[in-house]
């Protein structure tokens, strides 16, 4: 049997390779070092802020960067209810409070309308909202041009949950840059990798400044271990950091290869009734993964069917994100919702979207594709 066809795999080769020999021969392997400092000023000059702070997993980012916009313990956080658990959790780390509210069903994204009505209820009710975390969903932004103003006319920090979209922008400004502070992440299947890591990123270096001492357990700079508050070992390493140098000179060539991947998705997709695909006119988005809505009653079949026909071909598919709303962990939670999250979650799928996949890979993904929808229809999809 053929090996597995990924999701989205990590994409490295001989260029990565050469920066980890180099870093290793440096002798710096701790979290610290040349590299990591070289790559948060690389990524922050990419995603256009003042700075960045290299943490080990974006939600170690997303939890620093909601300390540092002063969410505490009580406080109301405003969450799409379609995004995966590490936002959510972030806030429950803090003793803050989740809110979840449902997104637009064209994108994914959180529903804009949503939040205003969502920051009107709690207020009226005297509660103080920590902050609003929208999430820039499988590559694709929010709508900032609402979201910002929002925001900033209620006097609530943005916190941009940007872990799915390096490299996407939203009129021309890259995601990662909106809001008080934002989070990437480097996750092994993420659009460029450290193998695990994250970054906060922000214009407000003492909001950075902050994170940095906090990440590093908090310790004061005296000649002994002096710690006067709570502190994380959040730092990524001067090796993965190296690593990550290498993912982002290669990254536009990465986002290239996944939009092609994208297109021909499209074009296979394009005939058939009841099936489209998120994001789709989004040419701003960094297709980190691609994801088909279908309609049972018009195309004849359900999104579970097709992830079965690819499953017994070794190839790999997932539902888009179970809603927050519907976690165990988040039980009684408060929300504020359409449906729209959990037609997704029924309807949706995610296919094989990885830049590290061969063309044989893609041919005999878009070739398992065809035969169950020529199945379906009589004929062939093509």
């Amino acid at each position: 049997m053929s090996p597995t066809i990924h999701l989205s795999p990590p994409d490295v080769g001989p260029l990565e390779e050469s920066y980890l020999v180099e870093a290793l021969r440096s002798g710096w392997v701790a979290p610290a070092g040349p590299a990591l400092q070289a790559f948060e000023r690389e990524v922050a000059a990419r995603v256009g802020t003042g700075g960045a702070v290299a943490v080990s997993s974006g939600t170690a980012a997303l939890h620093l960067a909601l300390l540092g916009v002063g969410v505490g313990p009580g406080d109301a956080v405003i969450v799409p209810t379609l995004t995966f658990i590490a936002t959510a959790n972030a806030v429950r780390y803090i003793g803050a409070r989740p809110v979840f509210v449902d997104c637009d069903p064209q994108t994914g994204n959180v529903d804009v309308g949503l939040v205003a009505d969502l920051m009107h209820r709690l207020r009226s009710r005297g509660e103080r909202i920590g902050a609003v975390v929208p999430v820039d969903m499988f590559g694709s932004c929010a709508e900032y041009g609402e979201l910002v103003p929002l925001c900033m006319e209620a006097g609530v920090p943005l916190v941009e949950d940007a872990a799915e979209a390096l490299g996407a922008s939203y009129r021309g400004r890259p995601a990662g840059s909106f809001g008080r502070a934002a989070a990437l992440s480097f996750n092994g299947n993420k659009i460029m990798t450290t193998s695990g890591g994250g970054m906060l990123v922000s214009d407000d270096l003492e909001l950075l400044a902050r994170a940095r001492h906090l990440a590093t357990q908090a310790r004061e700079p005296t000649p002994y271990y002096e710690h006067r508050e709570t502190g994380y070992n959040y730092r990524l390493s001067n090796l993965l950091a190296a690593l990550g140098r290498a993912q982002l000179i290669r990254l536009d060539g990465m986002i290239a290869r996944r939009r092609h991947l994208r297109d021909r998705y499209a074009k296979v997709f394009a005939p058939v009734p009841g099936v489209r695909l998120l994001g789709i006119e989004d040419v701003e988005s960094n297709c980190w993964l691609t994801v088909i809505s279908v309609d049972e009653e018009r195309s004849g079949w359900r999104a579970a069917e097709l992830a079965t026909h690819l499953a017994q071909r070794e190839i790999e598919t997932r539902p888009v994100w179970k809603p927050m709303h519907l976690q165990p962990v988040h039980t009684g939670a408060e929300s504020l919702l359409t449906g729209a999250a959990e037609r997704l979650f029924a309807d949706g799928l995610t296919l094989p979207s990885g830049s590290a996949l061969t063309e044989p890979q893609i041919a005999t993904v878009l070739a398992a594709v065809d035969d169950f929808l020529s199945a379906r229809s009589g004929g062939s999809s093509a």
